[in-house]
């Protein structure tokens, strides 16, 4: 009896430490590697730079248009751009104009 009293002793120690072995190993893999653990905030992190920057992007990109939009208001017409949107909208030139044709798809070289 004493030797099956040592054994269950010695086997309910094992189990248990292999237990909370589990139990933390298991916290320790969710922690790095879960849902909300530091790989995923990682991600987060990139992810915010990427949207803050497309944002950003956006609204320089709005804030030219609204720049332009002003210019064409009723109140306050400039006439370069009144002049360049009728000249692109109507496809004419002046003839004191000097045109440099370019195939689609090509930029201009600063020279």
């Amino acid at each position: 009896m004493i030797i099956r009293t040592r054994w269950r002793s010695f086997f309910q120690t094992v189990t248990l430490h292999l237990g909370a072995a589990a139990l933390i190993g298991y916290f320790a893999f969710q922690g790095y590697n879960g849902q909300y653990g530091l790989l995923a905030r990682r991600h987060f992190e990139q992810e915010l730079a990427d949207l803050t920057a497309q944002r950003d992007d956006i609204r320089s990109r709005r804030e030219a248009l609204e720049a332009k939009v002003a210019l064409l208001s009723p109140e306050r017409i400039d006439a370069d751009t009144l002049d360049e949107e009728a000249r692109a909208l109507l496809n004419l030139v002046n003839p004191k104009d000097l045109v440099l044709l370019r195939t689609p798809g090509t930029t201009a070289r600063p020279e």
